[in-house]
């Protein structure tokens, strides 16, 4: 009699089959270059999978973003978390009260240290792992989910290297399973406008953007508040580039059709001195300058700068800014033939034959007509969530998309094309700012993909 195979059995075997595969593929990989076409891989254009009734949802890493998101999901219609992980026993403990109190199934507990995800996506039948862990693991879960026959979703960036990338982009191919960074500014109330006049053809053709990550980071490098222990400080003393690029390019990638359509070409970086100057200045001021903090040399400058080039020739200036004191802003600027609108210090616009000449205008004069059908149909929903409600809506989106059968807002193709700017940029500012090729996720299918349309719940 032939033994049975279940579900997570065999994708246990599949993954054993292919473990040869890949470690051979590994060996090759590190011997080519960042431009590599992999004739033998299948780029997807647009992936579909099977509509799915129910989500069932393994969570990894219940902190300051990772909470924010289990509340999102026990709001939204066709939800189950099945799973909760985390190595501290008091988040799994604290994520399994707040399904109980709403009503829902109390999750089974994966708290046995860093490595317990693989545990879980071993044991539990689930449809999706999403996970806000600290960076390195976000491609490491992710692609222990897919290949445990589960979609995938990690926090930003996805990667923050450019064989993370390429890991996600191949193990996603394989197993035919969404792998989604979780960018929520795609979602904010501006973005969503800026993107519903850009379809219209308010700016006409696109030729500039500007856009980034500026904001004073330095209580959560150095308070211990947020993050511990230290884990977002250690990339500041190790790498000098720009660390945390999606927020601003998430939105301008989809609003120039990156990766559908148009892809990145090269950039260039610079970065303002290095090692550090404002955050040994901290470090001094927080603890004496005989501190080892005070000693320390953080590689990360001040001010990252980035100039992206596209195919289509448009250019795109990006600004990371996390070690200095300043206003948050993400600098959003989207330029085009006919006009021009920023979202910061200010929200302004000016469309030639609409707007007073040579004049600003308030971008809420547009506010009620351009607003994105998407904000239209969940704001009420969205009220109270995360940074505005752009997190619930982020959440809802992917949820939607599983359960309709339908291709995610952002697919890996893009969520690698963002996140591939830390690797890259630190690559240029290495070699004197050089410019540097973008890889080609894609390997040529952002020719032929279809541009995101405006979309509603």
């Amino acid at each position: 009699m032939k033994k049975k195979i279940n579900r997570r059995d065999f994708f246990k075997i599949s993954g054993t089959i292919g473990l040869g595969a890949a470690l051979e593929s590994c060996s090759v990989r590190k011997s080519e270059n960042i431009l590599r076409t992999h004739p033998k891989a299948a780029a997807i254009d647009h992936l579909v999978t099977k509509p799915i009734d129910t989500v069932k949802i393994g969570y990894v890493g219940i902190g300051n973003q990772g909470s924010g998101h289990i509340m999102n999901l026990l709001r939204i219609e066709g939800v189950e978390i099945k799973a909760v992980c985390d190595i501290r026993e008091e988040r799994t403990s604290w994520a399994q009260e707040q399904c109980h109190l709403s009503g829902k199934p109390v999750p089974t507990a994966y708290n046995k240290g860093p490595e317990d995800y693989k545990r879980m996506c071993d044991t539990e039948d689930l449809d999706l792992v999403y996970n806000a862990t600290p960076w390195k693991w976000h491609v490491p879960i992710s692609v222990k989910a897919m290949q445990t026959g589960c979609h995938a979703a990690s926090e930003v960036p996805g990667a923050i290297t450019l064989e993370g990338c390429w890991e996600l982009v191949e193990t996603s191919e394989k197993y035919k399973k969404h792998c989604c960074t979780m960018e929520n500014c795609n979602y904010d109330r501006t973005e969503l406008m800026l993107f519903n006049m850009i379809r219209q053809g308010l700016f006409g053709e696109l030729l500039h953007a500007e856009c980034g990550y500026l904001h004073d980071l330095r209580e959560y490098k150095f308070g211990n508040i947020y993050y511990p222990p230290d884990w977002r400080l250690k990339y500041s003393k190790e790498r000098n580039a720009d660390l945390y690029p999606t927020h601003g390019l998430g939105p301008v990638s989809q609003w120039m059709d990156i990766t559908r359509g148009n892809k990145f070409k090269h950039l260039v970086s610079m970065s303002s001195p290095s090692p550090s100057l404002s955050l040994k200045r901290e470090a001094i001021k927080r603890y004496g300058k005989n501190h080892p903090r005070a000693k320390t040399d953080y590689a990360l400058g001040d001010v990252v700068t980035t100039l992206i080039k596209t195919h289509k020739g448009q250019s795109i200036l990006l600004v990371h800014d996390t070690n200095s004191p300043r206003p948050y802003s993400r600098k959003i600027l989207i330029q085009g033939t006919r006009g021009l609108a920023r979202k910061y210090p200010e929200q302004k616009i000016y469309i030639e034959g609409l707007s007073p000449q040579h004049e600003w205008e308030g971008l809420s004069v547009y506010s009620e007509q351009y607003k994105h059908p998407l904000l239209k149909s969940l704001e009420d929903k969205a009220k109270g969530a995360g940074h505005g409600g752009m997190d619930f809506i982020e959440d809802y989106r992917l949820i939607q998309c599983l359960r309709e059968g339908r291709p995610t807002d952002s697919d890996v193709y893009e969520g690698v094309t963002i996140s591939a700017v830390t690797a890259l940029s630190e690559k240029s500012i290495t070699a004197n700012s050089s410019p540097i090729e973008f890889p080609d996720f894609t390997r040529g299918k952002w020719k032929t993909r279809k541009p995101l349309g405006i979309v509603t719940a």
